[in-house]
């Protein structure tokens, strides 16, 4: 099959959009309220995508939708609407020597793709992101929504031909594989494409990919359990990490805590037993909960156990005798996602700030804010885990690049 139609498609939509800050917007909030005036659609062809996986499959939950995750989409794309449009700043502006004004404007990155797995709301946070910044999207969801991502981009191009806007500026490629292969060859059609999923998807991509790459990376997240933590903060902000959306990417995976108190793990870990969460724990720590925590329920941990994105109800313990014994555990087996450390000393709170390399670290507090929404940006179309172009959530800003305008007056170059 060839996909060539497609990206045509997209590329002339492109260079045809011309609507403005206020179309644009009134757009998005027009698709907020057809999103949950089509509730019950969605809902129906998603369960179609949720009979077909089996639920202990740890992205049943990133693949459902209800009805209150519909109406907080809904909220998301305008939380989108309200936010300053992000094209046409300008970033410089200086007239040389010469006369010449040159001046560097922000402009939209131009077709971007994204290839994703199991998240359909992934589908609406990104063409509403990518419209607010004057973007393309072409879309590659996985064959496990596929159900779900079609009735969704239906209700995306009804809201777009209501308003008289090319539905091609949101592309859905098929559900095949090859469809993926196709968009990652898609050179002098496609800008960036932007991988969203497992660390094996994000791999293939970034190895297969010949279009410009930004990883959205995997969780592998860790809290540190420091000397001198408190005991009734570290227990709430460990429970919150792991439990409150387990098939997350900032959700914890390991914690780590500090020799000095292993006494106090019991009453740390009891709140996760509650809950029903699987700890492999090192050998000091299992030493410590082995007579307290659930049976059915703690195990050694092995090496495998550390550097795993468990995506459920499972986690890992890991004791250290210092702050140094910590960042070394964590230099090794982050993804450089979200670290937390909860501690009360000042001095261990700076040198956490400043020498752990993640996207997003955090004092004090659950790994589970590293969200574009919660970072007050409307929505996300990821977590950059790279260094170049973007890092942590990427929103309006990050989906923006620059050009230079100049400006003479018959100058010519000696």
């Amino acid at each position: 099959m060839s996909y060539s139609s497609y990206f045509e498609n997209a590329q002339t939509a492109a260079r045809n959009l011309d609507v403005t800050a206020a179309q644009i917007n009134t757009v998005l909030e027009a698709l907020a309220a057809e999103t949950v005036a089509q509730t019950d659609r969605l809902l129906e062809e998603n369960k179609k995508d949720l009979d077909r996986m089996d639920p202990a499959n740890p992205n049943y939950d990133r693949l459902k939708l209800t009805q209150a995750r519909i109406s907080d989409i809904a909220k998301d794309i305008i939380n989108v609407a309200k936010l300053e449009n992000p094209l046409g700043h300008i970033l410089s502006d200086k007239t040389l020597p010469n006369g010449l004004n040159v001046s560097k404007v922000s402009v939209p990155l131009g077709v971007v793709g994204v290839i994703y797995e199991a998240r359909p709301n992934v589908t609406f946070d990104v063409f509403a992101l990518c419209f607010k910044t004057g973007n393309i999207c072409i879309l590659k969801g996985g064959s496990d929504a596929a159900y779900s991502n079609q009735a969704i981009i239906q209700v995306i191009h009804k809201v777009l031909a209501a308003h008289n806007i090319d539905v091609n500026v949101a592309v859905l490629l098929p559900k095949e594989r090859e469809a993926a292969e196709a968009l990652m060859q898609a050179v002098g059609y496609v800008d960036v494409i932007i991988p969203r999923g497992s660390q094996g998807l994000i791999n293939s991509v970034r190895q297969n990919s010949k279009v410009p790459v930004i990883e959205t990376g995997a969780g592998i997240v860790h809290t540190y359990f420091d000397e001198s933590a408190d005991l009734e903060k570290g227990t709430n902000i460990i429970l919150n990490a792991k439990t409150r959306r387990v098939s997350v990417c900032n959700a914890l995976d390991c914690a780590i805590i500090h020799t000095s108190r292993l006494n106090d793990l019991g009453q740390l870990a009891k709140p996760l037993g509650d809950a029903g969460v699987t700890i492999f724990a090192d050998d000091k720590a299992f030493a410590v909960l082995k007579d307290t925590y659930p049976a059915n329920l703690l195990h050694p941990a092995s090496s495998e156990h550390f550097g795993t994105e468990f995506l459920s109800m499972k986690m890992s313990i890991k004791t250290v005798d210092n702050l140094q014994q910590a960042l070394d555990h964590i230099a090794t087996y982050s993804s450089k996602h979200s670290e937390a450390i909860i501690t009360e000393d000042e001095k261990n709170m700076e040198i956490f700030l400043n020498r752990v390399d993640a996207a997003a670290v955090y004092v004090n507090t659950s790994t589970a804010f590293t969200d574009g929404a919660q970072f007050g940006l409307g929505a996300e179309i990821g977590i950059s885990t790279q260094k170049l172009h973007a890092r942590g959530p990427m929103a309006l800003q990050e989906l923006t690049s620059y050009k230079w305008l100049v400006k003479g007056n018959g100058q010519i170059r000696a």
